[in-house]
């Protein structure tokens, strides 16, 4: 497929899938004309770098770890070292931390809510849809 079936198919933008190239995240082939050319494990690994990205990984870190996981068409990677395997757990529990962090934080707003539902009833009656 060409980028821009690949930006389509994927939801991330045409210069983002060439950032992406640039920074070793994603591979593409070449027709004679100078085109790229992605196959559909090109669609899994945009999803996989996005949601990387999302989780606070840089582009190093991620172009890192990349070669270690199993993409539709592929299988483990010999690249994994004991040092990777640790940083790598490093970020799950930086992420597990961050996780547990936005729970608190939704239940703090939970009962601001509640609370703040409950005193507007009091004082004017039941709340009406706005």
């Amino acid at each position: 497929m060409r980028i821009g079936e690949l930006a389509r198919r994927s939801g991330v933008s045409v210069r983002s899938l060439r950032y992406y190239e640039q920074q070793g995240l994603l591979r593409a082939e070449r027709t004679p004309g100078g085109q790229r050319q992605y196959g559909e494990w090109a669609v899994d690994r945009v999803v996989r770098v996005q949601a990387l990205f999302a989780a606070g990984l840089n582009s190093t870190k991620i172009a890192r770890l990349l070669p270690c996981l199993r993409d539709a068409d592929g299988g483990p990677s010999a690249l994994a070292t004991h040092r990777l395997v640790d940083e790598l757990r490093a970020e799950r529990a930086r992420i597990d931390r961050a996780v547990a962090e936005l729970a608190l934080s939704r239940d703090i707003l939970d009962e601001a809510i509640d609370a703040a539902s409950e005193d507007r009833s009091r004082a004017t009656g039941p709340l009406q849809p706005h």
